[in-house]
């Protein structure tokens, strides 16, 4: 190997250790910047909890900046109040939020049963018809998943399930439908046909119980409960007369049949 040769590799070797001293320096230098606020933070956040006085039982703990929050609460909405208190709180990194939603133990399928009643009227109006939530509970984690317009139903249905007691947890998968004039255009026009016809005209007096109409980039899916099968063939073959709509899917439920063959 020749002198020039081992030259260069010692140069390589020099600019390797002082970019791993360098390395060392920087994340030895981020650890003392995030931790040098942790008592300021520990006295900010213990002194937030305390001023509530359905929080004051949780008890907190900081680390480099970042919030651990223990204890117990007895609605889940208390417990998003405290991480939201923690985390605007100055120089908090991120929350760990490990409290325990205590409360009652509810049956999940008549805590289900609450919810659905609840969520029947979650809005009163023309949007309504334009979401859909279907509803889990399992050991007392409660699931929904939907579809909304303007994002007004989904925030208030998230907070009748976060103040519902014998919540424990909530895994939430509702979407925003896509905004869209075409498919504004095509959410009217199945209203209007589905509403209008003498036979589904009677869902529109319940504000629970109407025929929900999704649309996402032109695709229709009909929600809900009907009366009987013939009524959710008519509101099949009213949406499929829909221009501009590139398929109808109809996941109406038939609550009780009245004797009529149908889809």
């Amino acid at each position: 190997m020749t002198k020039k040769t081992w030259k260069s590799i010692g140069g390589m070797l020099a600019v390797g250790m002082l970019a791993v001293g360098l390395l060392s320096a920087t994340l030895a230098a981020q650890t003392p910047a995030a931790a040098r606020y942790d008592d300021q933070i520990q006295a900010a956040v213990a002194h937030k909890l305390a001023a509530k006085k359905q929080l004051s039982d949780i008890k907190s703990s900081v680390q480099d900046g970042v919030v651990t929050l223990t204890g117990s609460v007895d609605l889940y909405q208390r417990k998003l109040d405290a991480a939201k208190l923690a985390k605007k709180t100055s120089h908090v990194e991120g929350v760990r939020n490990l409290i325990a939603v205590a409360g009652p133990n509810i049956p999940d399928e008549q805590l289900e049963a609450k919810l659905d009643r609840k969520l029947s009227y979650v809005r009163v109006g023309y949007d309504i018809t334009f979401d859909y939530f279907a509803l889990g509970v399992k050991d007392g984690v409660v699931t929904v998943d939907g579809q909304d317009l303007t994002g007004v139903g989904r925030d208030e249905a998230l907070a009748d399930i976060y103040n519902m007691p014998g919540v424990k947890d909530v895994i939430a998968n509702i979407s925003l439908e896509p905004v869209s004039p075409f498919d504004d255009g095509i959410r009217i026009r199945t209203a209007r046909v589905i509403y209008r016809d003498p036979v589904l005209s009677k869902y529109a007096i319940d504000p629970a119980r109407p025929i929900r109409i999704i649309v996402d980039n032109g695709h229709v899916t009909l929600y809900g409960a009907v009366d009987s099968a013939m009524d959710k063939q008519v509101a099949g073959i009213r949406a499929n007369q829909i221009f501009g709509a590139f398929s109808v899917d109809n996941k109406l439920t038939v609550e009780k049949d009245s004797g009529q063959s149908g889809l």
